[in-house]
Parts: C-alpha cells; structure tokens; sequence
C-alpha cells in the first residue's frame, strides 16, 4: 500500500466539520476530544442498516481519468477519481459481498485515529461489508433512474453507503464519487492511497473546491453516458457488470449531498441542467459569512430539498433563505430538530455502535449525530429522500412531502 500524505488528517476533517462551523470554508483543525484510556478487546465491527425495498443490490466501482483535465490540487497530473456504483442486481450466487472501504483506505481510517472516534486498532474498518453483492448482474429489465452523491468536504464516500444501498433497493442506480486530493482517503485499483493536498480554509481555496466537485459530477455524468451506450470507461479496462449500461436512464436524474456534497449538488444542477431534482443535507451555501455561492444568489428553477436541523433552516441561515426566496421549482425544508451535522451519514448508526464498546464521550457523540433517536433518524431521512426522487424523477404521488407524519416525529417541516 502506497499513502501519499498531505497536510490535513481525516479526523481534523471531520471533527472541525462537526463542532458545527458555519460555512463551507470550516474545515480548519480543531483540537481533538479526550477519549478513555484503551481497553484489552478485539478490534471493533459493526454493521449497517439492511436496506428495505425489494430488490437486491448489486455493487461496482469505476476508476475514472479526465484526460482533458489537470488536476487542480497537484502539478501535472490529469483529474482522477474513483466513484461506486450501486444498482438494482439479479440474484446471483458467486458474488461476494462488497466491502465497505478498501483495505489501504480501511488501513489509513483505522491509523488516523478512526474520524476521531477511537484509538488506531480499536476498530476493524476492513472487515466490515455492505448489502451489495460485488459485480452482480444488474437488473436491466427496465431502465433506472440515476442518482449521484457527494460526499462533505474531505469526507470519503463511504460514509454515504447505507443511503445509498437503501436507494438501490428501492430501484435507483446510485452513483457515489470521492473528490480525490480534497477526500480523504482514496484509494484506487492498484493501491494507491491518496490524501488531501492542502487545508481546506479560506475563500479562495474552497470556492477552488466547490467549482472542482462541479466539474467532477460533470466529467461522471459524461461517464455514464458511454456506459449507457456500451463503452467501458474504467481507466484499467476492468470489465462493468452485466447488464449496467442497459440500466441507466440518463434522462432521470437526481443529486444529493452531504454538508459541502449537498452544496455541490446546488452549484452542479445551477450548472447542469441534466440534473432534474436534488437534495442538500445540512451544507450552508456560502464561502464565507458574507459571501454566498451563486446558487444561494439565483436560486433554482427545479424540484430541491434542504435538509437540516434546529441550527440550520432558511429561517436562521442567511444563505438557506436567499436560496430560498430566490427559488421557483418545488422546495422543501426538513430539519431533523435533535440531529447533529453528521446524522446525515453513515455515523448516525457508526456512532451509537462504537460507542457500546468505546465509550465514546458524550460531548463527541452529540457533536456528531446530536441526540436523535439513531434508528428513527435513519427510517426517517430513508422514507423522506426516496419520497423525494420518487415524486419528481418517477411521477408517484408520496403525500408524505406534503405534511408532517406521526412515524417520524424527529422532522419538521420548516414553513
């Protein structure tokens, strides 16, 4: 395995990101929380929600290199990136369950302190495994909708795999995309493990950020294109899926996000008008407190959702209701009132499970994923985005936008 370093680490990351910094430039350090002195047990696993719809899931990745394009964060590199993708599959035997990171990335998660939730060795990132079955024959008898994710600013895709996962149960092809150099770790087919270039603070460098994560769902929306079409874009030729181009219906497309991921998927349909509908989760459109992202200026014309918590609604965040007011397509706004910035990822069940082994301290816990019931938290946001794509993307009336629900009392639709 080949690391090569940079100058921010994963758990600086993400914990400055959820101490709850107001824009989308808060990726400075931040000192880390005390954690409890190490305990004599095996390494820790954990698993993820099983997905709820009916079709089994199937799982590939794709190592993706724009020719066309320098890298912005190294000299003379071309722009790569490794993106999954997670599909409606035939059941097949064969076919091993995919893994959740790969084992350089799982390697470096673990050294690097585990997002700072744990000491290195305490838990055992490698051997946990999804819901998907690795390079299963996709279900091409219909073409599936397309949705794309991005991740928070240096945060890896893999905290948005059990969403994923759920929406490729319910028939969605979804497509979810590391920012390399930017995310931290990536690690691609020859086990290389890339890391990010420089912090990500200051206006400049992350309007630089924000314009690159546009510019990479564009590059993927092109690659996905020649995979509908029988091309095979992997940049080491390794062979798709049966069946996965014949799945993708390019003409019904949806985007969601995480904190920056959900502002990249603004700026991307503000851009990009392939993309139909999206969702921003907990991402505050502006580079600094005074300056907005464009989509906050101009709005959108099409279907978008913002989802929060208490702290963040168009009613207290400048930039939400700048969007807001300037936006004529179908809007919502859902706070997840007792949530924390990172209930919107995987360390909304991550959390809770190191900590029965842990004792993760309380104050870290609630800098997470708040204090929100974990389980009604997930069947929430899993019922509230389907209902979303599969309003707009697929014409089916989800009454559930349209009022709040006595089964997720933990949402309130902000008016």
């Amino acid at each position: 395995m080949r690391i090569r370093t940079g100058k921010v680490t994963v758990a600086a990351l993400v914990l400055s990101l959820s101490a709850g910094a107001g824009t989308v430039a808060s990726a400075a350090s931040s000192p880390e929380p005390s954690l409890p002195p190490p305990a004599d047990h095996r390494a820790v696993r954990f698993e993820l929600p099983g997905p709820t719809g009916r079709h089994a899931v199937g799982s590939t990745e794709l190592h993706l290199v724009d020719r066309h394009r320098p890298d912005p964060w190294v000299a003379g590199g071309e722009r790569e990136l490794m993106v999954g993708v997670w599909y409606p599959a035939r059941p097949a035997d064969g076919h091993p369950r995919q893994p959740y990171m790969r084992p350089g990335a799982a390697r470096f998660v673990d050294e690097s302190g585990s997002f700072g939730l744990a000491r290195p060795g305490e838990v055992d990132w490698a051997a946990v495994l999804t819901d998907a079955a690795s390079a299963a024959p996709a279900d091409d008898r219909r073409r599936r909708p397309v949705l794309l994710y991005s991740p928070g600013l240096g945060v890896p895709r893999a905290l948005g795999t059990s969403t994923a996962v759920e929406l490729a149960s319910r028939g969605y092809v979804v497509v979810t995309v590391d920012h390399t150099h930017e995310t931290a770790p990536v690690e691609f087919p020859d086990g290389r493990v890339e890391l990010p270039k420089e912090p990500m603070t200051g206006v400049d460098t992350v309007r630089k950020a924000v314009d690159t994560r546009v510019r990479d769902i564009r590059f993927v929306l092109d690659q996905l294109a020649l995979v509908r079409d029988g091309g095979g874009p992997d940049a080491g030729g390794r062979p798709l899926p049966r069946g996965l181009g014949r799945a993708l219906d390019l003409d019904r497309v949806g985007m969601y996000g995480h904190s920056a991921g959900g502002v990249t998927a603004a700026e991307t349909m503000r851009a990009d008008r392939r993309v139909d509908a999206g969702i921003n989760m907990d991402g505050t459109l502006q580079y600094s407190g005074t300056e907005f992202l464009p989509v906050a200026l101009e709005g959108l014309d099409r279907p978008f959702m913002l989802m929060g918590k208490a702290s963040q609604t168009h009613l207290n965040k400048p930039s939400w209701q700048s969007f807001w007011d300037r936006s004529t397509g179908w809007k919502r706004d859902l706070s997840l009132e007792r949530g924390g910035h990172f209930s919107y990822t995987d360390a909304q069940t991550i959390v809770p499970a190191l900590d029965e082994h842990l004792d993760v301290p309380a104050r870290t816990r609630e800098q997470f994923i708040g204090t929100v019931d974990p389980e009604r938290s997930t069947a929430a946001q899993r019922a509230y985005i389907t209902a979303f794509f599969d309003r707009h993307l697929l014409g089916r009336q989800r009454p559930l936008l349209d009022r709040p629900s006595p089964a997720h009392p933990d949402v309130r639709f902000v008016r």
